[in-house]
């Protein structure tokens, strides 16, 4: 009921908002930080350089906690929502990069296109109609009601591979699904990048460009007793006479490191730090397909396999599609990376099936944009 009339009362605002005059302007919202991401950056940068006539506003803000969050970071939500109508019924294009509350329960002007370019490149973790009634998903309810997910006028996918299982978690029709590589695409492809954010890695942390690095960089869970001990193992495993270990958890991770072997880094980004990566070790982040991109060897440590796929599940046959080793053992992983040969090629497969274009990102997303604005 709470939420009904939150949708009521929103809609009622909203038509206020609407009365006033449509501008040559794009809004990109985003909930996945509260500083405005690499995409939305490279975007706004690309309209402000090439299409001076059109205003760009980002809106970035995280909603700490969901439904559970603090009375206080509700409050000052719903006045950051209040801004975000105010952009959305002026503008002529609202780009999101995450499930945007007032995208899908608002009634917009027909003239407005909205456009999910969404913040993973590539398929792995199930979300949001995958995971209905799941132990990590919503209900079936909460989402027709909250319309998750609904309104948007095109999705944009990395190859025609991830778009089933995109349109499956939006819960749309293929047929709005479009095939454009994130921008950050554009970063990794790029040696003046590559060498700017390697240099100041190295700047803080020396040793890196002593011994070869092993990046390791897990999907979050939210509860981290068994990963406390997994990355005991994984510390123990590593010869810090070859190698040195990076741990980039999530931001969120309350994991405790002790141990100056260990580089436990809080400063960069898991993107920037595949830049000085020479192997990779992961799990379900779907930060595999920019490792993929950077032709870094990939090695899938599993240890919590049958529980995770129970509360979460991936969207294709995991063991056979990923481009490298599969172990629960994290001895096996350090075996093969010291070892064995790695298939290079299976690599390349890979990143060429699920991110199909890598040249020009920035620039064919925002032309398709400007275009449609037309």
């Amino acid at each position: 009921m709470i939420k009904r009339i939150f949708i009521f009362m929103a809609n009622f605002i909203y038509m206020f908002f609407k009365i006033l005059p449509t501008k040559n302007r794009i809004t990109m919202i985003s909930r996945q930080s509260n500083n405005i991401t690499t995409d939305f950056k490279l975007m706004k940068d690309n309209f402000e350089k090439n299409h001076k006539d059109i205003s760009v506003i980002v809106l970035c803000r995280k909603l700490e906690g969901g439904e559970k969050a603090s009375v206080r970071n509700k409050i000052e939500y719903i006045f950051h929502c209040f801004k975000q109508m105010y952009y959305i019924s002026t503008s002529k294009v609202l780009v999101l990069d995450s499930y945007c509350i007032l995208a899908s329960i608002l009634k917009h002007r027909k003239s407005l296109k909205i456009i999910q370019i969404w913040h993973s490149m590539g398929t792995m973790k199930k979300f949001g109609y995958q995971i209905l009634g799941m132990q990590e998903g919503s209900s079936l309810k909460t989402a027709q009601i909250m319309k998750m997910h609904k309104n948007y006028t095109y999705a944009f996918a990395s190859s025609e591979n991830y778009a089933k299982y995109l349109a499956e978690g939006f819960g749309c029709s293929t047929d709005i699904i479009k095939i454009f590589s994130l921008p950050r695409v554009d970063l990794l492809t790029s040696k003046e990048y590559k060498e700017k954010i390697s240099s100041r890695i190295i700047e803080l942390y020396p040793k890196i460009r002593e011994k070869k690095n092993i990046v390791y960089c897990p999907t979050f869970r939210k509860n981290e007793d068994q990963m406390q001990k997994e990355i005991k193992k994984l510390i123990d495993a590593i010869d810090y006479e070859k190698y040195n270990l990076i741990l980039k958890l999530h931001p969120l991770s309350k994991i405790k490191i002790d141990n100056s072997n260990v580089i436990y880094d809080k400063s960069f980004s898991s993107f920037d730090m595949l830049f000085v990566a020479d192997y990779v070790i992961s799990d379900y982040s779907c930060i595999i397909y920019e490792a993929a991109i950077l032709n870094i060897p990939l090695y899938f440590w599993t240890f919590d396999f049958n529980q995770y796929i129970g509360a979460r599940g991936v969207t294709f046959n995991y063991k056979k599609e990923v481009p490298g080793p599969v172990c629960r053992d994290i001895n096996k992983i350090v075996n093969s990376i010291e070892n064995e040969k790695y298939d290079m090629k299976k690599l390349e497969n890979f990143r060429i099936k699920y991110v199909t274009n890598i040249e020009n990102c920035t620039d064919k997303i925002c032309d398709f944009v400007y275009k449609l604005m037309q």
